[in-house]
């Protein structure tokens, strides 16, 4: 068979084909791209959605950890209070004992020792005694006992303390029972 060159129209019609040809395989790339690039966004957005859902859970987590913590500490504390509250009747008559007793007594340096020791460990489980005398009378801190007119006390102060109270921090465990004067 023999050779034959192509004529200019024959190859005016293949040039004519080719950049069709060619722009049809782009539109596809692009088509094939697009539907790459909208995948990665969704695939980034599913991303951060479970990021923000992980950083939420562990918020929550350690705002669950912190309320625990508190819950126990107040639990501890309320426990530290309840004993106190039923050691505080024995230290009072430790006291009264010690004020009744004589004072060539050689008992009465035990009940000293024994009501020494047991204010110490109140002392260490943060319970404090406290007694307000001369202070203005508070309500919420002292139990008026009585009231009455007294010379050189000013009016709504404690004049005397018939009983110390006991704070753990700002907590009242007992109120102090006092006389308030008129």
């Amino acid at each position: 068979m023999e050779e034959r060159t192509p004529d200019l129209e024959e190859i005016e019609e293949v040039e004519a084909e080719q950049p069709e040809a060619v722009e049809h395989t782009e539109d596809g790339d692009a088509a094939a791209i697009e539907g790459e690039l909208d995948e990665l966004v969704r695939t980034a957005a599913q991303r951060d959605e479970y990021l923000a859902l992980a950083q939420r859970t562990q918020a929550d987590f350690e705002n669950y950890r912190k309320r625990v913590a508190r819950d126990a500490a107040q639990a501890q504390d309320r426990g530290v209070a309840r004993l106190a509250k039923e050691l505080l009747p024995a230290l009072d008559n430790l006291d009264r004992a010690i004020e009744a007793a004589q004072a060539e007594d050689p008992l009465l340096e035990g009940v000293r020792l024994v009501r020494s020791e047991l204010a110490a460990a109140l002392s260490r489980a943060g319970i404090e005694s406290f007694a307000p005398l001369g202070e203005p009378f508070d309500p919420n801190r002292h139990e008026a006992m009585a009231q009455q007119p007294l010379d050189g006390a000013e009016s709504g102060t404690v004049a005397e303390v018939y009983q110390n109270g006991y704070r753990m921090g700002e907590t009242i465990i007992r109120p102090a029972r006092v006389l308030v004067a008129a």
